[in-house]
């Protein structure tokens, strides 16, 4: 069995080894390419400190260039008996390198390692999913402009309210998402600073040189304050799910409305067969189970934050093992949301637009308040207006006009789609993810 880091003479007993590793060696599997870059960094700052030789320097970057390309390609393994993703690339090193291997770990703590990788992971999968909401926006905002001119009902307490458009609802799940990503930069920002050198919390005596590992791995800062790096573990993760959760929120509410408008009932919008499936006793059902589905996983993402805080919300300064459980909850969550993501783009560009739907008299008084904002812009008083119209819909003599003339800014005669998309390239803009990019690319050519 291998050793583990931190074991020396006596052994743990194998149900407490078992229980308390629990489901991190799955986990780390995440993290693995991640913690290669960082100990790439690490170690080439150490070799400025002359804790390393040149010579050591090459052949352990050298070393680590193999085993990162073995993890970017999904094949890392963390062998049996090997406690985590630390412990297993140290291990390979070692058994290529002999004594050389062991130096890595000088000036650093398992702790510090894992707020790393954890850092490293968040920000390339924070990237992975502002370019997958990038994409919905623009198939959205491509929706809104293509169908700007279809009207549909407007609801308020689920009761038919005003004139809305197809322009309008398309574009407005697209500047949703465009707050939403407001909110993941700030996030994002708070991911992007490096706790690299605050070892298990408390610093090194080492002479490190954190600014220099800062600036190899592209981060925006350091964390500077060495507590505070070991504090910010849960704090990241619960900040950016948050964010997530917003994400997750826009597109629960357009599945929502996506399942609402497909039904019978409504008849609004037609999705593409390839995206329903059928019933196993109703052999006329087409069932929209992608965007049902989504809108549970989504719902399920919202709660991603409530779980980080309370594993996390009662812990004093310092490391705890508690921490490790956020792992579990958080790692995976990405996938989640990016498979949503996709799915609701798929759909949303092939979805079909019913253009008739206000020839149905049952939506006539749809057209009540237009009535009424006639009759005053001829003079009425507001008041008088509303009343006139009111009793001749009680009487059962209105008779709508289905025109609408809104052309203030955001309407449905002037939805203000090139200021939205403006907005959003602004917010793409912030993250500066070129940056990051060419910092990994730098440390792994």
């Amino acid at each position: 069995m291998a050793q583990k880091l931190w074991e020396k003479n006596v052994q743990v007993d194998q149900e407490v080894d078992t229980f308390t590793v629990g489901k991190d060696r799955e986990m780390d599997l995440y993290l693995a390419k991640y913690d290669v870059l960082g100990s790439m960094a690490h170690i080439t700052m150490l070799e400025s400190i002359g804790l390393l030789t040149k010579e050591e320097l090459t052949v352990l970057l050298a070393e680590l260039k193999n085993i990162y390309a073995v993890a970017d390609s999904g094949q890392f393994v963390i062998e049996e008996g090997v406690e985590d993703v630390h412990s297993q690339v140290e291990l390979m090193l070692t058994r290529r390198l002999g004594n050389t291997g062991k130096k890595i770990h000088s000036g650093r703590s398992r702790n510090d390692q894992v707020l790393l990788d954890l850092k490293l992971f968040t920000r390339a999968q924070i990237q992975e999913v502002v370019e997958l909401v990038s994409g919905l926006f623009e198939v959205l905002i491509s929706q809104s402009n293509r169908y700007k001119d279809v009207l549909l009902p407007g609801y308020t307490h689920l009761q038919i309210a005003m004139p809305s458009s197809f322009g309008l609802w398309f574009g407005a799940y697209a500047e949703s998402l465009a707050d939403d990503l407001q909110m993941m930069q700030a996030a994002y920002k708070v991911c992007n600073r490096n706790p690299l050198g605050s070892a298990a919390g408390y610093g090194s005596s080492f002479p490190l040189r954190r600014q220099m590992t800062t600036d190899l791995l592209g981060f925006d800062s350091l964390d500077y304050n060495v507590v505070y790096a070991q504090m910010g573990r849960g704090k990241m993760e619960r900040t950016v799910a948050f964010a997530m959760a917003g994400i997750a929120a826009t597109l629960s509410k357009l599945a929502f409305d996506a399942c609402m408008f497909n039904s019978q009932n409504f008849g609004f919008i037609k999705l593409p067969d390839q995206f329903t499936t059928g019933s196993s006793i109703m052999p006329h059902k087409k069932n929209p189970d992608v965007f049902e589905l989504t809108r549970a996983k989504c719902n399920k993402l919202q709660g991603l934050p409530q779980q980080i805080t309370l594993i996390s919300n009662n812990l004093p300064s310092g490391y705890f093992r508690d921490l490790q459980i956020i792992k579990e909850v958080f790692l995976p969550s990405f996938d989640e949301l990016k498979d949503c993501l996709r799915m609701v783009t798929h759909m949303m560009r092939e979805v079909k637009v019913n253009e008739h739907i206000l020839d149905d008299d049952k939506y006539a008084l749809l057209f009540s308040v237009e009535e009424v904002n006639r009759l005053v812009l001829e003079g009425v008083p507001f008041r008088d207006a509303y009343k006139q119209v009111g009793l001749n819909i009680e009487a059962g003599k209105f008779i709508p006009v289905k025109k609408v003339h809104h052309t203030h800014e955001g309407s449905i005669g002037n939805l203000c789609n090139d200021q939205v998309s403006a907005l959003m390239q602004n917010i793409m803009d912030g993250f500066a993810f070129n940056r990051v990019n060419e910092a990994e690319q730098q440390l792994l050519s």
